[in-house]
């Protein structure tokens, strides 16, 4: 069993205070805490220059993401602007940190929808990152990347039973839709437990959720803050890979990078 909360909370514009947050936002009850993408600093109006909020992975955010952690004893999962080579256009970074160490620079940048975030951000390299958390092992994506299987594929294949996946998932015309439909379809097909974790609107969609491995839907948000909570079964994944034993009978050859 791993015991997960959800976290769908605005971050703001002030560094500072979304660091104060993070103490009374993580609980101490859970294995795993996931809070959005860009958690550390929010994107700001669209096409806004981040690069001066970027931190390196042991800067101010990651030291109190890691205290706050350990604090509570759990692991967490929080987004921030990392430094890069490229000074202007820094990393959008997924950090876990607490009993399971680990992070994660998101490799598809939004160029869609009218936003370009490649503009001001740089994408990561093209390897995929799986931690065992609490006996589960967990494969970490950012918002965009839902809508590319083959990376959600190359994180199964390298033995991610949850996929978890912090987001600012834009609103929009259709966009719930996408979200739900999207995160149903990564668990179904790949037989894992998805856990997605939204910012709130009216600027985003919210609708963090929760997705186990047949496609039912454990736990979800609507467009507002709020806290989930959910537990992942391991019978339910094995059952699941039983029943549809479609990574098994797959006949198209997948090439890992």
């Amino acid at each position: 069993m791993l015991s997960v909360t959800v976290v769908q909370e605005a971050s703001g514009l002030d560094p500072a205070a979304n660091r104060a947050r993070l103490h009374e936002l993580v609980p101490s009850d859970s294995d795993l805490v996931v809070l959005p993408e860009a958690f550390a600093r929010d994107f700001g109006e669209a096409g806004s220059d981040v690069s001066p909020f970027a931190e390196s992975q042991h800067g101010a955010f990651a030291t109190e993401l890691a205290a706050v952690a350990a604090e509570h004893n759990t692991s967490v999962v929080a987004g921030m602007f990392e430094t890069s080579e490229d000074p202007a256009r820094p990393f959008n970074t997924l950090l876990l940190r607490g009993a399971a160490t680990a992070s994660y620079r998101k490799i598809h940048l939004y160029d869609s929808f009218g936003y370009k975030e490649s503009d001001s951000l740089h994408a990561g390299p093209l390897t995929p990152v799986v931690v065992e958390v609490g006996g589960f092992r967990v494969g970490l994506m950012t918002c965009y990347d839902l809508r590319f299987p083959e990376l959600a594929r190359l994180l199964v294949e390298h033995g991610a039973e949850v996929l978890v996946v912090p987001a600012a998932w834009v609103a929009g015309p259709r966009k719930v839709e996408h979200w739900r439909t999207l995160a149903r379809a990564r668990a179904i097909e790949n037989t894992v437990f998805v856990v997605a974790a939204g910012q709130p609107g009216p600027r985003y969609t919210g609708h963090s959720m929760v997705v186990d491995p047949r496609g039912d839907v454990l736990a979800e948000a609507g467009e507002g803050a709020k806290v989930l909570r959910a537990t992942l079964d391991r019978s339910v994944l094995d059952e699941a890979r039983s029943t549809n034993p479609s990574l098994a009978n797959r006949r198209i050859p997948f090439t890992s990078l």
